[in-house]
C-alpha cells in the first residue's frame, strides 16, 4: 500500500469542506462520483493479514464512498469487487484540490468492497490503497 499520509489528509480535509469533483475511470469511460466520503476504519482482523491469499489487509483502512448517477457503470464492476472474485482490479478515481492556494491533482487507486444499485444510481464502498500526486 503506497498512500502518502499526508497527501490523504490534505484530500480529506478539503473533501470536507469543499465538493471536489471526481471521476472514475473504466476501460474508456469515465463516470463521475458525487457524495463522496472519505474515512479512517477499522476492519475486522486482529492483526495485519493477507485475506483469502488475494490481498493484504491491515487492522485499519481508509475507505471512500461515493454514488454514481448511471446504471451503465453496473456490468463494467462485475469483475473489479473483492470477495470472491480473486480476478479483482483497482478503480482508478481522479480529483483536482487545493493545498496552499495551489491547485493540485490528484489519482486515487482503490478496491471495491461493495456496492449497493438503486433505480437510479449505484453506492460504491472502497478502500483506497494507492494516492498519488499528478
Amino acid at each position: 500500500m503506497s498512500v502518502n499520509l499526508d497527501l490523504l489528509e490534505i484530500l480529506m480535509e478539503y473533501n470536507e469542506k469543499n465538493s471536489p469533483k471526481y471521476l472514475l475511470y473504466l476501460n474508456d469511460d469515465t463516470f463521475p462520483i458525487t457524495c463522496v466520503s472519505i474515512t479512517n476504519s477499522p476492519i475486522p482482523v486482529n492483526e495485519p493479514t493477507t485475506r483469502g491469499g488475494v490481498y493484504f489487509s491491515e487492522k485499519f483502512a481508509y475507505k471512500m464512498k461515493g454514488v454514481i448517477d448511471s446504471l451503465s457503470v453496473v456490468p463494467l464492476l462485475t469483475k473489479k469487487m473483492l470477495g470472491p472474485n480473486t480476478e479483482f482490479a483497482e478503480l482508478k478515481i481522479s480529483t483536482q484540490i487545493e493545498s496552499d492556494g495551489k491547485p493540485m491533482s490528484l489519482e486515487i487507486f482503490t478496491n471495491l468492497t461493495n456496492s449497493v444499485q438503486n433505480p437510479d444510481s449505484i453506492e460504491l464502498s472502497m478502500i483506497i490503497v494507492k494516492l498519488e500526486s499528478v
